[in-house]
This record gives C-alpha cells, structure tokens and sequence, in this order.
C-alpha cells in the first residue's frame, strides 16, 4: 500500500456527479436520457436510420464546472440548459434583410449584415479535484466516493427504480436488470448478451497451419444443446443499455429469426453488462477452467480428414463415437523444460535480483524487447504481437489481493489500427462468435467436438456452423479448428450489412484554413496548398470522395465548387453569432468530378489573402459552420490556426504571461471553456472527427482547444513559431508530416470494444475517442498512427484458470466504402506466486501505462501530485519486491531484472516536457507533450521519453541490417550521459520528434570531412541541419541510419548538427536522463532517493 498522505495513481474511474436537469436540442430522447446521474458524454438519435439523414444530437447534462481538458478524467460542465450549439438545424433561410455576397475568387468586400444571436453558451468556472490520499491500481469499491481520473462513462440507471450512480467496470446489478448486447467493438468487460442473440455472419480467405486446440475442456461429454428461441418480450421489447438507441434506435429481424439491433451497441454485441444467465445458453453448473489441462480428441472421422485437394468429404460420412477422449497436452503456464525441472532449484534469469547502486551499466545495448509470456510455443507462435496489444504483467496475478501486493498496475497497450505487412482478410457468410459474451472466435477458444466449440473468455458451449465445417482453401470438409479465424490472433473481417446503421459513408474531407493577417504572416498556407496539390490524387477513397474548403478571419469564407463553374466562387458569411450554411449542395464537392476546380483554389488561395489587415480569429464559428456541413455524413475537419481565438463562441484570453516560470503551481493544465468539448462531442455523435494543426508563436490555449480533437478521436499537431522564412525547418517538417497525414490509411464511423476473460475487468480509458454506453469507444475517425491503453482490474479470483484473453474488435468503415472488423487476441498466464508477476513485468508498458495515468492526475489534481505519484509508483513497487520476494535481505537497492529500468525510466519521464519543473517550458508545449503521452503508441512514446544515444563516426557494417538492398548499420545504445561521450566521438541522439548529432572538438577528421562535408571542425556552420550526400562510405553509413531510423515512425524529426558553441546544446544536455540539471536529480542520487524510502 502507498503510505497515507502520499499521492498514488487511482484506478477508479468512476466520479460522483451531481444532478442537473436534462436539456435536449433533438426529436427523440431516450427513456435513460433523465437520469439525474449521468456522466458527460451524449447520445444522438438519429430520424431515420440507415439514411444520411442530418442527425440531431440529443445532449447529456454535463458535469458541473467547466469543461476540463483531463486526457480521459472527470470532466464537469455547467448545466447548458441554454445552450444551442453546433446541434441545431443546418440550413437556415436567407431573410429579406440578409443579402448572400458572392463573388469570384478575389477580393471581397460584401458582406452579411450581422443576425440576432440565438445561442448562448453559458460556462462556469472548474473547480479544482482534490488529490488522491493514496495509490490503488485496483477499483474502489461501490462504498467508496468516487472522485478523480474518469472516462467519460454513462452510469447505468433503471427507468423504473432510483438512480444510483454506479463506478464503471466494476458493478454488480440486480438480476432483474436487462442489458442489450453492444455492437461495433470489444466489450471491456466480461459480458454476456441478451438472450437468443444469434451470431452474426462474414467469409474467408486465409489460412494458416493447424495447431492444438486451447481452451478448457469439457468436464464429461455434454449433450449437443440447441438454444431455444427467446421469449417473445425479450425479442420485442430489447431493454436498453444505458445509451443504446443512440444512432437509430430501430430493430430488425434476420432471414434466422435472430433479433438485429440497428445501433452501434448491440451490432457488434457484448456489452458492459448484459445478462448474465442467458435462457438459451447450456447450463453447466460447474465448468473445469483448468486450460490445456487436457484436450478432448477429435472424432476418427474429424482427425482423419483427407488432405488439401482430396474430394470434398461428405457430413454424412462422419461418425461420432462415444464422447471427446481425452490426451495429454502440451503445458501451458510453464516451460516445458522448467516443467521438467522441477525438481530442481533452479532461480529463472528473470528473478535473479540486482543492486542498481552497484550495477550501474543496465541499459541494453540493443533495444529492449517485450518479455514473452511464459506458455507453451504452440501456443505463442499463434499470440498476438506485442506490436499490436501489450499488457503491463505477462503473468496475471490470480487475484485482486496478489495484484495489490505486487504494487504495480494491470492495464493493456493497444495499437490496433497499425499499418500491417500482412493482415489475414476474410470473407464469409458467417462470423463466428459467442452467443453469450459475443468474443469473436479465435485461436485460444476449444474445440469439444467437430460441431461444439467453447469460448475462452465466459466458457460458454457454441454450436460450430454449418458454414464453417467447410475450407474452401484446402477445400476440405470437417475441420473447422484449421480455418484463418482459428490460426490468426489478429484478423481482419469484412463485415455484412447486419454490422452497418446504414449504408457504407463516401470519404469526406474538409479543411479549415485561418487567413487571418497572422496567419497570412506564417506563410503556411503556401506548404499546406502545395502538399494538397501535390497529393489530392492519393487521398484515400474511391469514385465517391467528396472534399470542401472553408477559410475564416472575423469573418467565415465558403467556396462553391460546384461542376460547371469557370472557378471557384466565394460565399462569404459575416454572421459569425448565428452561423449557417449558404449554398450547401455546392460546398463538399465530388473530388473526380471537380478536380480542376479544386486544383484552381488551391493555386490561388495563398496569394487571396495576402494583403488582409484582418487580425480577428472567429475558430468557434468556423468549427460550427464545419460542423454543421459535415454533419449528414460525418467524415474529417482537418483545422489549421496560428493563434488564440479572439471573435464568436469559443473565444479565448491568454492565461500565460510572459516569461513565466513554469513552476509545478499556477499552471493552467484545463481548459478555460467547454465550448469545444461540447462541440467535440456533437461531432462525435455524427461521425465527425476534427484534427488540429496549430502552427503559432504565441499562447495559443492549446489546453481549451486541444479538446476539439481529444473527443473526437482526432490529434493535434503543434509547429511552435512556424514561419516559412524564419523557422524554415519547421516547413520541411509540416510538409512531410502532412504527406503522410493526407495518404495513410482511415477508418469512417469506426466503434471498438475491448473484452477479455471472465474474472477480469476494465475500468479506464486512455486516448483520444469518447466512450459510449459505459464500454464502447467512439472513434468517428481512426488512423494507423494512433495508441490506446485501459487500465484492469482482477474483479473476481482467477481461480482453476490457467490462462486469460483479452481481445479488442475494431469495426470501422474502409476508405473504399467496405465495412470492416478488425480482431485481436492476446492469451497470458495466470500464476499464484508474487515472484511469477515480478517475473512477467513489462517495464516499458508499465510506464507508458503509468504516463497516461499521471497525465490524468496532473490535471485533476495538481503537477506536482503526479510527479510524486510516479516516484511512489517505484518505491511501493521495490519495497513490496524486498519485503515479499527477496529471502535474504541484502543492502543496497535491490531490483528484479524485469524492474532493473523502472527507476531510469521514471527518471527520465519526470524530465521530460509534461512533468518538468523549475525550467522555462512554455504552457503549450507542455501541453502538447500531453496530447502525445495520451494519443502516441507505447514505441514512439518510449522514445519520447527516454532518447537513444548512438556513436555514429565509426560505423561498421558488422551486426548490419539488409533492407531492400540497403545496409543499416546497428551501433549499440549507450546511457544518456557525458560520461559516456567523447571529445574524439560524433554522437546521435534519437529523441523521436527530433534529432541531435553531436560532434566532438576533437571529432576525426576523417567523419569531419567524409561525413559532414567540411574541412575542419571550425567549419561546421552553427545552424547546420542536414547532412550532405557524399560519394564516401562514412557518408552512406550515417544516412543509411539516420533515413532508417526516420522511416520507422508517422512524424518526421529534424536533425540538429550540433558543435561546442552551438544554441541547440543545452536541449542536447537536457536530455541526458542520468545527469544532474539545476531542477532535477541525477540518476544516482535519484536510486539513493529511491533506497532512503524503500529501506524506512
């Protein structure tokens, strides 16, 4: 246990929330929808599902104190009950008095006169959270207040009895309580769907090589079970999941009789808390979960099949004899030559204890590798990569009361839409899931018999499909456990329309230019016009890809695009209180059908602007406008803006002053409004996702503006002081980052659900998304750059388990119109012992795990609350390590090697930009350091966190990688201090979004001249950024490395050549973790920091 008095991270992610009348702006509410008790996030009904209707946001009471920008913590909000918003109608009629100016491309004089404003928009002033007294990893229980770090979760509530409110993830409900399954993603939980829900269809086209079934076996040999039909009233009246009518509330029946539900949480099923007992389900009163203890034998017929290319067996042909017989399998929780020794004492290397005060060199060479979970390799060649889903313990502790022993966080890591070499793809007429909890079948689930298989995560018995007996690969009959879905851990699905509201949505593109004079200023929108031009052609989409522009100053602009026009034509609205949208028809227009068109506007709009003397900046209004233009059929705002918003809603005053200390007090981590939080979720509610550029030199409240993405599954992007001629590495950057923003792949109207084993259950959320209906991520947009992380919590004993699964199902539409699901599995051992969880640490998801975590704490509570937090993290973890591991009490500090780099790690994390102290970070910057931490996937997050250094002037190609013909050269990494440095040297250091080459005065001349291209080291120019191409094998090497080391990420670092004298070296010294600075400790003194408290 953290001691009392000191701050420790708290899993909870449930907040008492105070009750406030419902207001709504749109046809339909939910019976749900007044509760006194619900958190801030809210639904949209939509009038007619299945149609690109304009769907109207039906709003929740927000949480009561303005909008907090706490990366996934309690957010309150004022009670709005005025508020209109970006919800109302899109098209409001021109009146006699407002005259529409429309004028050619050019200069514009016209303008509206301005209209009565309609909306207000009311905040109040945040209060500030108080501070946790102590750390729990685990969930507070139900008698606890609730209060701090919180995902925007819905409190389940009964139409029919009093409101409680009730912690997310981890709540027990009458059973009189009825949850409709949840469609479009993973349930978080493990949960079980109303009854008689039958599985949905898909096809198939992959396969892989067969392995043995996983998965508990049968205690005897159960009878074949048909589910019965549900009762008429459960198929007719599906009890509501706190939002589940929210993106068309209509229900279908399939061709099978099987209830459809037409929203997106119940059409990928499995939601937080379905019922428990489902009716059709088989009782079995007792269920061995001992996994792998056992494997019940195929049939002779289903073991005997004939081989690929043999005639199609006949179902006629296959005899079931007896029950399933029983073989010994392979062992799963251990090694099997551990399993052999047994015997024997024998210490595994993991647990082999280390004193970091004495073993100073810890850091590997190479870069280090995930642990692999301790099961059989049978089993691990078909897990998931760690690439994908990575958990903090690869051994899961069989209890809550272990887990908080081992005082170290459960939670999982997830990159799930990452770019893949090879991704199995199939298409089928039926996708096999649970009928209970909804997982999708996958590699760890047990086969019982050639029909009968059962699901690894509630143990439920599935009728196999007729349609999945049959391999149209190796075009056999019978053999079920060999199809792709079987023998990948991650796979990819193509949807039927049982998993779409409606039909499959064009890829839409608008962007949002600020043209103020600051903006024209910048010269950016010379990069950004260029980079489109230059890329329209390799948008991704298909023959429907519609694209729009809309530029704003205090004014907003509209072009009409329509086909047939000679050029663009410029609508201009002055009305920026009561924004609506002129001419809508013309304003998102067919990309191939007017290309030109487009092409022409991009070539003229840098120079339209060029002579403004407008200084005003009206984002609100334009993001309404945005909003409301995209709003019937969702799509991605990408917004570029240069300074703080001054005109309209949304505007903002600067909190930073100049010159300002960024001390750990007075520091403006939340927003100053909710007005883009509410407008974020609007968006969110119609599939809109809105990405930020901001290229600003000034205070630009990137806390309050940065919401506008946060909720809407967007990123942010931030080029401080960009100027095309006084900042020109930063115009390299924004273009080839922007390249790579407008060709990657995206997903539309995208919903992802995390479920894992019954036992086990998740309670947080990190990222940039809105959780819907208690467990369901609403991701409008998704892209292959971006991470997420939730943190878990043993809810029930793991008991007569000897493995668990988690898997996440990301249902997304494809940018050629295809509706998708991709699936991924991770199977991990469950142990008994505290030094198997020690064993099976993962420092580096631990700490990407607990960065998200301090993020949320430092801004619901306070930045120095969370640096103590993480120091403490490390503490309690080594002394519950010394206290309940270690036999023999030795002196010094003492370390399992899985933890060795806990304390560097930590180390290096507290200096980085969102969690220093005592140095002159801009707000902004440490703001956006933020975003990064809550929205970057774990291997550019540690690189982040803690820089690679590399000596890179004598490089060899000895250990080299061979890469399309090219030759990397794979120098070790060495500790990040001068120590380690020489005057004769040239250094690399990789920081992730930037790059240090440091050369030594006394540097060779040798890299001096056949590298940097200059005669000696007096001559390296002090702002030197890019190294030359010379004809010399030094000069392939290094460039080689370098351009190897930029491919690997989405974002493009600048490289700094730095010598003695030159400006970048402080930022260079910065980053040397394991050295003093004027605000922080060593890497030392830190470890006798680290002693002092561990040995009290």
């Amino acid at each position: 246990m953290a001691q009392p008095g000191r701050p420790a991270f708290s899993s909870q992610n449930g907040a008492g929330q105070p009750q406030h009348q419902p207001y709504s702006n749109g046809p339909v509410q939910s019976p749900l929808m007044n509760s006194a008790c619900m958190s801030d996030g809210q639904g949209h009904n939509s009038l007619v599902p299945g149609l690109y209707s304009q769907q109207m946001a039906t709003k929740h009471p927000l949480h009561a104190s303005s909008g907090l920008y706490n990366y996934g913590g309690s957010q309150h909000v004022s009670p709005s009950s005025n508020y209109h918003g970006p919800g109302q109608t899109l098209n409001r009629p021109t009146t006699g008095s407002t005259s529409l100016a429309t004028s050619q491309v050019g200069p514009v004089t016209q303008m509206f006169p301005p209209l009565q404003n309609s909306a207000a928009i009311s905040t109040s002033s945040g209060a500030n959270l108080p501070a946790h007294s102590n750390w729990q990893y685990g969930q507070t229980p139900l008698n606890q207040p609730m209060m701090g770090s919180q995902a925007n979760h819905f409190a389940h509530s009964s139409a029919t009895a009093a409101v409680q409110p009730l912690p997310s993830g981890n709540t027990t409900l009458p059973t009189s309580y009825h949850y409709v399954s949840s469609p479009g993603g993973p349930p978080v939980q493990n949960s079980y769907t109303k009854p008689g829900s039958a599985s949905l269809p898909v096809n198939q086209l992959t396969y892989s090589p067969v392995r043995p079934p996983l998965g508990p076996p049968p205690i005897a040999s159960p009878a074949l079970t048909r589910p019965t039909a549900p009762p008429a009233s459960i198929a007719s009246e599906p009890v509501q999941n706190s939002t589940t009518k929210q993106e068309g509330d209509a229900t279908s029946i399939a061709s099978d009789g099987s209830l459809i539900q037409n929203n997106y949480d119940t059409i990928e099923g499995g939601g937080f808390l379905a019922n428990m007992q489902s009716p059709s389900a088989p009782q079995n009163l007792k269920m061995n979960r001992h996994v792998g203890s056992s494997y019940p034998s195929l049939p002779p017929g289903y073991q005997n099949t004939s081989p690929p290319g043999a005639p199609r067996m006949q179902s006629s042909g296959l005899q079931y004899q007896g029950g399933p017989q029983q073989f010994p399998p392979p062992a799963l929780g251990m090694n099997p030559l551990a399993a052999s020794l047994g015997g024997l004492s024998l210490q595994p290397e993991g647990l082999r204890s280390i004193n970091l005060l004495q073993d100073r060199n810890i850091l590997p060479a190479v870069p280090l590798q995930p642990p692999a979970p301790n099961l059989h390799e049978d089993i691990q060649k078909l897990n998931c990569s760690s690439e994908l889903f990575r958990c903090t313990l690869t051994n899961i502790p069989q209890t809550q009361a272990l887990l908080n022993k081992a005082k170290l966080p459960l939670g999982l890591l997830l990159h799930p839409f990452k770019d893949l070499s090879q991704l199995p793809v199939v298409t089928s007429s039926t996708i096999v899931r649970c009928r209970s909890c909804r997982t999708y079948i996958n590699p760890f689930v047990s086969f019982l018999d050639q029909r009968r298989w059962k699901c690894n995560l509630c143990y439920r018995v599935n009728d196999v499909p007729e349609e999945f007996m049959y391999n149209p690969v190796t075009r056999v009959y019978g053999e079920p456990h060999k199809r792709p879905e079987v023998q990948n851990a991650t796979i990819e699905f193509m949807a039927p329309s049982e998993y779409m509201l409606r039909p499959p949505q064009p890829p839409v593109y608008l962007f949002a230019f600020d043209v103020s004079h600051n903006a024209v200023e910048t010269g950016y929108l010379n990069t950004v016009c260029r980079t489109l031009l230059d890329n329209l052609d390799l948008l991704p989409g298909n023959t429907r890809t519609k694209v729009g522009f809309i530029t704003f100053d205090s004014t907003i602009h509209f072009y009409s695009l329509q086909e047939g026009l000679s050029q663009p034509q410029m609508l201009i609205v002055s009305d920026i209180e009561d924004v609506f949208i002129p001419m809508p028809e013309n304003l998102l227009v067919n990309l191939n059908e007017s290309k030109e068109l487009i092409q022409d506007l991009l070539k003229t709009l840098p120079e339209m602007f060029t002579k403004s003397l407008e200084t005003q900046s009206a984002l609100g209004p334009a993001l309404q406008a945005a909003f409301k233009l995209m709003s019937p059929t969702g799509g991605r705002i990408s917004v570029f803006q240069t300074q703080l918003p001054s005109l309209g809603a949304g505007a903002l005053k600067p909190r930073e002053e100049p010159n300002q200390k960024a001390s750990a007090k007075d520091i403006h981590l939340t927003p100053s409004t909710d007005f883009y939080k509410k407008l974020a979720l609007d968006c969110s509610g119609q599939q809109v996702a809105v990405d930020l550029f901001l290229l600003s030199g000034q205070y630009a409240d990137l806390a309050s503006l940065g919401c506008i993405s946060r909720y809407s599954a967007g990123s942010v992007y931030y080029y401080q002081s960009y100027h095309h001629q006084h900042n020109p590495l930063l115009v390299e950057k924004l273009q080839k980052e922007l390249k790579r923003y407008l060709t990657r792949k995206i997903g539309f109207e995208a919903v992802m659900r995390i479920r894992c084993t019954k036992g086990l259950s998740i309670h947080t959320f990190h990222g940039n998304f809105f959780v819907r209906s208690t467990d369901l991520l609403s991701l409008p947009n998704v892209n292959p750059d971006a991470g997420y992380a939730v943190q878990m919590s043993v809810e029930e004993s793991l008991t007569d388990m000897q493995v668990v699964c988690f898997q996440s199902a990301l249902l997304y539409t494809s940018s050629k119109g295809e509706r998708r699901i991709r699936v991924h599995t991770l199977c991990l051992p469950v142990v008994t012992q505290l030094s198997d969880v020690y064993l099976g640490a993962d420092v580096q998801a631990i700490m990407g795990l607990l960065a998200n975590m301090a993020v949320d704490r430092s801004v619901s509570a306070s930045l120095s609350d969370a640096r103590d937090a993480l120091v403490n993290a490390v503490i309690d973890s080594l002394s519950a390590y010394r206290s309940s591991v270690l036999t023999i009490q030795q002196p010094g500090l003492m370390a399992p090697i899985s933890l060795r780099l806990f304390p560097l790690y930590v180390l290096a994390l507290l200096k980085q930009k969102a969690f220093q102290t005592g140095t002159n970070t801009r707000l902004d910057d440490r703001i956006f350091t933020m975003c990064q931490v809550k929205n970057q996937p774990l291997v550019y997050l540690m690189l982040m966190m803690h820089p690679n250094l590399y000596r890179v002037d004598n490089l060899t190609d000895e250990g080299a990688l061979n890469i399309s013909d090219r030759t990397i050269p794979q120098p070790p990494i060495l500790q990040l201090s001068v120590e380690k440095i020489n005057r004769d040297g040239a250094y690399l250091m990789d920081a992730g979004s930037v790059m240090f080459l440091w050369v030594g005065k006394n540097c060779g001349q040798n890299f001096i001249s056949h590298v940097l291209g200059v005669s000696d080291y007096a001559s390296i120019p002090h702002n030197m950024t890019h190294l030359p191409e010379l004809d010399t094998a030094e000069s392939s090497r290094v460039l080689a490395f370098i351009s190897w080391l930029r491919e690997q990420r989405p974002f493009f670092p600048i490289l700094y050549i730095i010598r003695d004298e030159s400006p970048w070296k402080p930022s260079f010294l910065q980053n040397m973790i394991e050295d003093r600075t004027e605000s922080a400790l060593s890497y030392y003194e830190f470890l006798l920091h680290i002693q002092q408290q561990v040995n009290k």
